[in-house]
């Protein structure tokens, strides 16, 4: 009989008592263990098993668990019998990050040392045991929310001294999600204030305390030694291109083969394949995205689980504002083609608006793009440097990718939806009226408000447009923009994958007074600039414009106002 599906339970003993569907991941305690290392951080995308992971740790080393073996009994740990004297022997620190999500430095510290007065509340006993001195209760006594500077920074510090005097053992600490408050302070701006705080802290926390026998962290991003970690020189880092714990996170295809098994659905295995796998872990690349196949296993039927747009915010974030070159690769992306780029996976928070290789980097680590090969590059000067090529995870990602891009035309939809078919149709009249109702609503959205002169704000406009029409349109041409086609390089060139279908070329330019008289000029400038650059000539070659026509459109942008010419320009309003 299959055991029962519980969806979102991130407690080990409560799977395990109720016999919960589970799959053995603890032989991750013995490769941790046995490993040795001092301070370990594991990144991971969001929902592949961290949370659940930690709490199997924590019940595993906890005093508090002390007894407990059945929790442990029948699962690959118990096979050790060398590690199966350590359970419940050990005091544990245990804390998350994950609700961390303020809006200001201020909320979010105030949080965190709300975390770590409910610890010492939890340890409160301590207080009552005459090894603590006066001076040790006096420092108890100011752990609270709104301590200050000083004793927020050593609270993990001075708790880790009180529970090795009681118990006579080093601790062990786990911070799981390590990485939420940050990811929400770059968002909401706050990331200084926040990296100067967390970094006291972890410097105590983590390397200057002789009382943690052994540290573990997780978290989605590696985050640069240069900022958070800069004083740690004892942290072992893995990453999702790291060889440690390859299966420790994720379902394996065997895993996930025998799940659906259990559950009488093999036949479906192809489906689920399509939309989960594809994730790599070190040299693994059959891991699935356990959220997902869970979600499957209760529900039975494929979807979008784990890519939810709820959860994206700063992957939206960087894309909208990116420049030129993000937004273009991510339109290849999205048509299924692939990236080639140089990483860089230790986050630098602060160069994410201007490199473009961190902002790769995070998408990998986040789970939404996946590592198809790599090859070395050697320049003309004999220095090499490794490339990556990139490409979506899965079907699911894909998804989750077109909703969000349709999410940022949500305040315009009937709009858009309008000028998407005035533009199928060639009503130029419909085309500028639908488009400058949109550039209306989104224009604001779309731009950063970060020294964008009016000259960039049109181009942050286009690159979302180009997105949009990525979504409605991928099915029915081939979208591209940016690319050498005759002497030049064109913006967007959409190419029919129908017989009937035109293919239309876009040229964008921005009104310049001091050249031009009138947003008619322009947009006249625009459409001269396809003929004379030749951009059809890719068309060309490919045999379009024998028989089918080859349409052609110049947009001319003026702050928040678009106008739109067909042709020869003489269709401009």
């Amino acid at each position: 009989m299959a055991r029962q599906v519980a969806i979102g339970i991130q407690d080990f003993e409560k799977i395990r008592e109720n016999r919960y569907f589970y799959i053995d991941k603890t032989d991750f305690i013995r490769e941790w263990w046995m490993g040795g290392d001092d301070v370990t951080l594991i990144t991971r995308p969001r929902r592949f098993g961290k949370t659940l992971t930690m709490s199997m740790v924590e019940q595993f080393f906890s005093v508090d668990c002390a007894g407990r073996a059945e929790l442990f009994e029948g699962l690959s740990i118990w096979d050790q019998k060398e590690l199966r004297s350590l359970q419940g022997t050990y005091p544990v620190i245990a804390l998350s990050f994950a609700s961390i999500k303020e809006m200001n430095f201020a909320n979010a510290r105030q949080k965190i040392c709300q975390l770590i007065t409910n610890l010492y509340m939890r340890y409160s006993f301590l207080m009552e045991e005459d090894f603590l001195r006066n001076r040790d209760r006096e420092f108890f006594g100011r752990v609270s929310a709104d301590m200050d500077e000083g004793t927020a920074t050593m609270a993990l510090y001075q708790l880790s001294d009180y529970l090795y005097r009681y118990y006579g053992k080093k601790v062990i600490l786990l911070l799981d999600e390590y990485d939420t408050p940050m990811q929400e302070a770059y968002i909401d701006g706050y990331w200084d204030e926040l990296n100067g705080f967390l970094r006291s802290l972890f410097n105590a926390a983590f390397k200057t305390n002789p009382y943690m026998e052994r540290a573990l962290l997780t978290g989605i991003t590696r985050v640069s030694k240069e900022s958070i970690f800069s004083d740690l020189n004892n942290l072992e880092v893995v990453t999702t291109t790291s060889a440690k714990y390859e299966t420790a996170f994720g379902f394996t295809q065997q895993e996930v083969r025998e799940a659906l098994e259990e559950y009488g659905l093999s036949d479906t295995l192809p489906t689920v394949k399509k939309w989960y796998d594809g994730f790599t872990f070190g040299s693994r690349t059959d891991i699935y995205n356990p959220w997902s196949i869970i979600n499957y296993l209760d529900a039975q039927k494929p979807t979008a689980y784990w890519a939810n747009t709820s959860s994206n915010s700063l992957v939206s974030k960087l894309i909208r504002e990116g420049n030129r070159d993000i937004k273009e690769a991510f339109a290849q992306l999205l048509q299924g083609e692939s990236l080639f780029t140089e990483l860089d996976e230790q986050i630098v928070y602060s160069q994410l608006e201007e490199n473009e290789h961190a902002i790769w980097s995070l998408l990998l680590a986040s789970g939404y793009l996946k590592v198809k090969g790599i090859k070395t590059v050697t320049s003309q000067w004999g220095e090499w440097r490794q490339e990556y090529e990139l490409e979506l995870t899965n079907f699911e990602v894909l998804l989750m990718f077109r909703k969000m891009v349709q999410g940022w035309f949500g305040r315009s939809t009937a709009d858009y939806n309008d000028f998407i078919r005035a533009l199928l149709l060639g009503d130029v009249d419909a085309m500028n009226a639908y488009m400058n109702r949109v550039a209306q609503q989104m224009f604001s959205y779309f731009d950063t408000g970060k020294g964008a002169s009016g000259e960039e704000q049109p181009e942050r406009f286009y690159h979302g447009f180009v997105l949009g029409l990525i979504v409605d349109l991928t099915g029915r041409y081939r979208i591209t923009s940016n690319r050498e086609s005759g002497f030049g390089r064109y913006d967007v060139c959409l190419e029919p994958l129908r017989p009937e279908d035109d293919a239309i070329l876009l040229e964008f330019k921005v009104f310049r007074p001091q050249k031009e008289k009138s947003l008619e000029d322009t947009v006249r400038g625009a459409l001269r600039q396809i003929e004379e650059k030749g951009y059809e000539a890719e068309l060309s070659a490919r045999g379009i414009g024998k028989g089918r026509r080859i349409r052609k459109y110049g947009f001319a942008f003026e702050g928040k106002k678009v106008l739109i010419g067909g042709e020869d320009g003489d269709n401009c309003i």
